[in-house]
């Protein structure tokens, strides 16, 4: 059976297509139209999926679509008539998108899916995030909690996973938000809403939360179990395409920061308050859902859960024993979360859990693909010179310019899914030079000095080097690091390194490359970045992996077994 799920029209469009409950293939919109967070109707993504599966669209079963659009609807016309006469330069915006696309979404899966004759359902979108939280982690039973900016009516979900149903047992509703509480401040804070929420995370580091009183005095009201009110006054959301108002800044006794403008210490402060509310918030909600469930596992899905500071504190402060957060928690990822909810329970399929491996594998690297000859075939049609290595010499190679200060691209095997790249479409270089934060940074990169990077490490050495004793596959934990002077480019400034996990089974050229890098250096670690620079989604074929090379300061690049060098 397969089943197809997809997600558009608001940011990070995508598609994903499951064979018998499994994910086959899937892949963000961005990574073929080149348009970061692109929102539009994921064409090219079905496509893909359609193709790397073998298949016509006749032999889809069902398409699940990752919301209910007529209820989103509801919400902006019940929204707009209740703030009213303000809003409507944002009513004029939004609503002719409605009426001519958004509301006719069936029409356009029918048009794009040429031949299918199968159902199409619209679960909730929080039931989409909630499904691929639960449906992608080990457990057999599970309570979950779902938290973003807004769902149809929904910004937090607290449910329960079984098998193969998953129910939905309490919300809180528009527009009390902690996802846009955080927006809020990610829009005051000189970012993009919906794209810089993480950049907050990292700037929040420099800082202290001195305002921290200060925002839950006015800013926001927080009872016993997490639920929250936010004060209206202070935020525009409601009525503008910007998140705050001149209150919020009078509050605060700033402006809203402009992109350009050079951060300040009042600007880390802020940021570190703003984690510090959204941190204890999530606390309060995690316990309360155990006490009601008083179940041992928990599942994190909605945009929060890419806060990665947050989840380490729930996996080290929380009731429940063990947490699971799928790879891609936003919007992308409930394109696969509205496939498997349509698989096992509209279709009331069983659920087979199998080994961690494989779950880690068909949950991360199930995106596009170039064999070798496609590869050789784009060199010698541009004339780019290179050197073919044997498996053995490409980990050789590669492993000892990375310990000798070179910045290398690593481009192997399936596209990873979700925002992280995951040892497949990655920058490297090595952790033990402090200097190579700000080259990265400066020359490859070219983004905001005080962004940290991720460190890679064996499984088998994660508790030597961090405090945790739990894989991070998906690089969704922000955990202390023990030894800050062995790897010094990627502890961040308040000693904590967002760290991916790597196995020998669920990548194992990517562990044996890095197993190279520990025999060389004695640290079992690379700096792990993804293969794009500012502005632009992550690579996808070769010729735009070879672009990133010509750019920016990469010294070289590994296309499978091809030696690309400057």
């Amino acid at each position: 059976m397969f089943t197809l799920g997809i997600s558009c029209y608001y940011h990070d469009s995508a598609a994903a297509l499951l064979e018998n409950g499994h994910v086959i293939a899937a892949v963000e919109e961005e990574r073929f139209s080149r348009k970061k967070f692109d929102d539009d109707f994921p064409k090219m993504a079905i496509q893909w999926c359609l193709k790397e599966a073998n298949i016509s669209a006749e032999q889809i079963d069902s398409v699940a679509f990752y919301d209910k659009p007529i209820l989103k609807f509801e919400r902006l016309l019940d929204n707009y008539i209740a703030v009213a006469p303000r809003g409507l330069y944002s009513f004029l915006d939004t609503i002719p998108k409605w009426l001519h696309k958004r509301l006719w979404i069936k029409n356009d899966i029918r048009k794009s899916l040429t031949g299918f004759k199968g159902d199409i359902i619209f679960p909730q979108h929080h039931l989409s995030h909630a499904a691929y939280a639960f449906f992608t982690s080990p457990f057999e039973e599970s309570a979950i909690l779902t938290t973003d900016g807004v769902g149809e009516w929904s910004t937090t979900s607290i449910g329960i996973g079984n098998d193969n149903s998953v129910e939905l047992l309490q919300d809180i509703r528009w527009p009390h938000s902690l996802g846009f509480f955080y927006s809020a401040f990610t829009y005051f804070l000189g970012f993009q809403v919906n794209e810089g929420e993480y950049k907050l995370m990292g700037l929040s580091s420099f800082g202290k939360p001195k305002y921290y009183d200060l925002i839950l005095d006015n800013l926001i009201d927080v009872n016993d179990d997490g639920s929250i009110h936010l004060n209206m006054d202070y935020f525009a959301f409601t009525y503008d395409k910007v998140m705050t108002n001149q209150k919020f800044s009078e509050l605060f006794g700033i402006k809203p920061r402009k992109e350009s403008e050079e951060a300040k210490q009042i600007h880390f402060d802020i940021g570190a308050s703003a984690q510090k509310v959204l941190e204890e918030i999530l606390l309060k909600m995690v316990e309360y859902l155990y006490k009601k469930t008083q179940s041992k596992n928990l599942c994190l899905g909605g945009g929060v859960a890419l806060n990665g500071v947050a989840n380490y504190r729930i996996l080290k402060e929380s009731s429940f024993e063990n947490v699971h957060i799928p790879p891609s928690p936003g919007d992308a990822g409930s394109a696969v979360g509205a496939a498997q909810y349509l698989y096992y329970s509209y279709h009331n399929q069983k659920r087979k859990l199998d080994d961690s491996t494989k779950r880690i594998i068909e949950n991360v690297y199930v995106g596009p693909s170039f064999s070798y000859d496609e590869i050789k075939q784009f060199l010698d049609n541009q004339n780019i010179k290179y050197e073919i290595l044997d498996d053995k010499e490409l980990i050789k190679k590669c492993a000892k310019l990375i310990a000798d200060g070179y910045v290398v691209g690593w481009y192997q095997g399936k596209m990873e899914w979700g925002p992280r790249a995951l040892g497949n479409r990655s920058i490297l270089a090595d952790p033990r030079r402090k200097e190579m934060k700000d080259i990265l940074n400066e020359k490859i990169k070219h983004r905001e000095s005080f962004r940290p990077f991720a460190p890679s490490i064996l499984e088998e050495n994660l508790s030597e080097y961090f405090d945790m004793d739990i894989p991070s596959p998906y690089m969704l934990l922000v955990s202390p690091v023990k030894k800050p002077d062995k790897i010094p480019a990627v502890t961040h400034v308040d000693g904590t390194g967002r760290l991916q996990t790597v196995s020998k089974n669920s990548n194992p050229l990517y562990h044996k490359l890095i197993t190279e890098f520990y025999n060389l250096t004695g640290v079992p670690v690379v700096i792990n970045t993804s293969m794009n620079v500012k502005g632009e989604p992550i690579v996808n074929t070769p010729e735009q992996a070879y672009n990133m090379l010509i750019k920016t300061d990469m010294d070289c690049i590994f296309l499978k077994n091809f030696m690309v060098k400057k």
